[in-house]
């Protein structure tokens, strides 16, 4: 049985991480138990998927920037996307959850704003609807941000957020299924979303968040699993032709 030392914990716990009890373990020649190892395990986790999140649509930009088209991408998916990125970042600001089990929602939240102002940019016709709605976000998003709303109503607009996420998948895998091409989606951005997702339904167990938080990485395994699958299997074909034509 190891001693409890309180001095000793204080000074091996960095960004909310108690190294302590695996140290110990080991200096005393044992393996770190479960119970001491997997909240290590998931808090450590959390830090890397936030440290990947400032870059996960960055290759989804430059294919962007590089081939000058939006060409397969479904605007209103995108847009979706912001709207569910914008109630979960809030959500979880409010329910005070620790930054490495939701840290990686601010990160998706700016580069998704950048993102569509992209997609906006290279997009041929861009209505007076899109304005208006864009305009809305910006006069609604400061406040849902800022947790000035109702209780009901905030717990209501989270639950709601599942439905804006799924929503926001459906238009892409639907625009992919029709096309038979995943046009200029970046596999590597859905690679990373994929694998993001995977391993925050394993730190949101850990860190005891809400359901509805575990649920959302779920829904998120699911649906970018989806896409991914579409990249792998419609830009095969086409690599194919292209190279039969050369």
């Amino acid at each position: 049985m190891l001693e409890f030392n309180p001095w000793r914990k204080n000074t091996m716990d960095y960004l909310g991480i108690d190294f302590s009890c695996a140290i110990g373990s080991l200096r005393h020649g044992k393996f770190p138990e479960k119970d001491c190892l997997l909240p290590l395990i998931s808090k450590l986790l959390g830090y890397c998927i936030v440290a990947a999140s400032t870059t996960v649509k960055l290759p989804q930009i430059l294919k962007i920037l590089k081939h000058r088209s939006v060409r397969g991408l479904s605007v209103v998916a995108f847009e979706l996307e912001v709207v569910g990125y914008t109630i979960s970042l809030a959500y979880c600001l409010h329910k005070g959850l620790p930054f490495s089990a939701y840290g990686e929602l601010a990160f998706l939240f700016i580069q998704a704003i950048i993102l569509v102002a992209i997609i906006y940019y290279f997009s041929q016709d861009v209505g007076t609807m899109t304005w208006i709605r864009t305009l809305l976000f910006c006069a609604v998003a400061p406040t849902v941000l800022a947790g000035r709303i109702d209780p009901v109503l905030f717990e209501a607009l989270y639950a709601s957020q599942h439905a804006i996420f799924f929503l926001a998948k459906v238009p892409q895998i639907w625009e992919n299924f029709k096309n038979k091409s995943t046009g200029e989606l970046s596999f590597l951005t859905f690679l990373i979303n994929f694998g993001g997702a995977m391993a925050r339904v394993f730190t949101s167990i850990q860190e005891k968040a809400p359901i509805s938080v575990i649920l959302g990485s779920v829904r998120s395994v699911l649906t970018n699993g989806t896409i991914l699958s579409q990249i792998i299997i419609y830009q095969r074909p086409r690599a194919q032709k292209e190279k039969k034509e050369d």
